[in-house]
């Protein structure tokens, strides 16, 4: 079976200014657990899930450091703290958004992107054409009706 088969056509996007408020209010009224943050154009930009959200009220974790001689020392999650703190002083949809972001294409086969969200952990992939343009998105529920 292709993505494309049992993928959502109708996606709730948001433009990159949407604020926090309003991407809370979208994810509650619709029951969904991420959306798209697409372009003007209607290219895809970004995604904001539940956990980006929460981590606007989780104060980041300071990186590993290591002090020599007065030097400070960062070896691990300098990264992942600066990451971590951008989206918890963002105020924008493009301030939160996970910037690089998987993608499936319509022709992918469903079991390739099953085995693809397990071994990544992810919920939800944006289906793109061959010009980057959002076309649809599948979820792990797409996956699962397959059984029904």
């Amino acid at each position: 079976m292709l993505v494309k088969e049992i993928m959502t056509k109708e996606v709730i996007t948001v433009h990159p200014e949407a604020s926090i408020r309003e991407l809370a209010e979208l994810l509650i009224s619709n029951r969904i657990s991420g959306v798209p943050v697409v372009d003007a154009a209607g290219e895809l930009r970004g995604i904001v899930s539940e956990g980006d959200l929460l981590r606007k009220e989780a104060a980041p974790d300071a990186p590993d450091e290591l002090c020599i001689l007065g030097a400070i020392i960062y070896y691990n999650g300098l990264t992942e703290y600066r990451d971590a703190f951008r989206k918890f002083a963002a105020l924008t949809a493009e301030q939160i958004m996970t910037e690089k972001v998987m993608t499936v294409k319509g022709e992918d086969e469903v079991g390739k992107v099953a085995k693809l969200m397990l071994n990544k952990h992810i919920k939800r992939l944006p289906v793109v054409d061959d010009n980057g343009q959002l076309v649809g998105i599948v979820s792990r529920a797409d996956i699962v009706k397959m059984f029904l």
